[in-house]
């Protein structure tokens, strides 16, 4: 688990359960960053980034504490590929598809951007229901 420490900017209550924004250090985070090379997401320019985390129920914090979050490593591969993979792979599919009903170059395409449209609607079903699993936590 890759866990960071950062200091709560603001709480809120919500219907999945209180939330916490945490103020991180960037530098702190990536390595290319603390090195002043960046990434070319631009976060090289910023000192600290907010992050919202879920808070545990039960957890005493308030604005000014300082706070561990986290994120399982197993949890980031699993959003990548779903946000990721899931599209490219319909689009694939589709294409191939296609391609075996020798429908052309321009239905290979049509049938590649359906595809993509496709999985980008499952990749999106798939994440209301499990978004939580992917959303930094508050452990400490």
């Amino acid at each position: 688990m890759q866990t960071q420490q950062g200091t709560v900017i603001a709480l809120e209550a919500g219907a999945a359960g209180r939330r916490a924004l945490v103020e991180v250090d960037i530098a702190a985070i990536c390595p290319r960053c603390a090195a002043g090379k960046g990434c070319g997401a631009g976060l090289g320019m910023l000192r600290s980034r907010r992050v919202e985390a879920l808070v545990p129920a039960g957890a005493d914090i308030d604005a000014g504490d300082v706070v561990n979050i986290t994120l399982a490593p197993n949890n980031v591969l699993r959003a990548a590929v779903i946000v990721y993979g899931w599209p490219l792979a319909a689009a694939a599919a589709a294409a191939a598809l296609a391609y075996l009903a020798a429908l052309g170059d321009a239905g290979a395409a049509v049938a590649a951007i359906s595809g993509l449209g496709a999985g980008i609607w499952l990749a999106k079903r798939r994440l209301r229901g499990c978004l939580r699993d992917f959303t930094p936590q508050v452990i400490a």
